[in-house]
């Protein structure tokens, strides 16, 4: 029985320079295909669950979810069985950045892409395609993709946020971030449960809310949802593996994503 070839995924915000890693690629690995490109994280996300590539290309700085967010992405949503792609990260030199990849065990190529360091890279890859298990392969990159997120930490705040000023018609409602359930990401705006079982909707990205929180408290458990650890009451986890959060006094169940799931280990 014949493999199937190998294909891959670029991911570029920029198009000169992803053009140029098509070229390089297609004169060190011929028989490599680029089944899909895209131009922020978002889209490499969805070409990637798409197209199953066996190797993604992921440039770390591109609009709306970095390179590093959009593997996270990838590992969150994948489904069981299917190998996981190889991760090639392409960064601008940072010392502190190319440090992190290299304990984490993850390649990279430096902009502008050098031929001479892609064809290691290449050869690296080549070696790497013997056939695993698909879970396996998932498996190995949540941990490779945990302790790069460990090593870029949120910049938190020097005083996290007390209170979260919510449009109401013409007025505006002064909410203690204390009386907050849960936080998820909707659109460009972050929906707010709080105790009561009210919802508000806030103008701000979760990104640029988690750091502005006490982090103690409230622990990210999905890339788009955000929950007080206090108001968990229990974790349970399904035949199939997967952990969803009940919590004091709703009947919200939150689901907590492969990235996160470690946070709920019994002592």
């Amino acid at each position: 029985m014949t493999a199937s070839l190998p294909t891959a995924l670029i991911a570029e915000d920029e198009a000169l320079l992803a053009e140029n890693l098509r070229q390089e690629l297609a004169k060190l690995w011929p028989e490599l295909q680029i089944v899909a490109q895209a131009a922020h994280g978002l889209a490499a996300v969805e070409a990637a669950l798409a197209h199953k590539p066996t190797i993604c290309f992921l440039d770390i700085r591109m609009p709306g979810m970095t390179g590093l967010e959009a593997a996270a992405a990838m590992a969150e949503d994948w489904p069981e069985g299917a190998p996981f792609p190889k991760l090639v990260f392409v960064t601008a030199y940072d010392q502190y950045a190319l440090q992190a990849f290299e304990h984490a065990a993850v390649d990279y190529v430096l902009k502008p892409v050098q031929p001479e360091r892609l064809a290691q890279t290449v050869a690296r890859l080549k070696a790497s395609l013997a056939p695993q298990q698909g879970d396996d392969a998932l498996q190995a990159a949540v941990q490779q993709l945990r302790g790069l997120l460990g090593a870029t930490p949120v910049a938190a705040a020097a005083q996290p946020l007390r209170l979260l000023q919510v449009s109401v018609g013409a007025s505006i409602l002064m909410v203690p971030v204390d009386e907050v359930v849960f936080f998820e990401a909707a659109d460009k705006y972050v929906r707010v449960i709080v105790e009561n079982g009210k919802e508000h909707l806030v103008r701000i990205s979760l990104r640029e809310l988690l750091p502005q929180l006490d982090q103690s408290r409230f622990w990210q458990i999905h890339r788009s949802i955000v929950v007080r650890s206090d108001a968990i009451q229990r974790a349970v986890r399904d035949e199939a593996g997967k952990l969803s959060l009940h919590l004091h006094g709703s009947k919200e169940r939150l689901g907590v994503s492969r990235m996160y799931a470690h946070l709920f280990k019994a002592l």
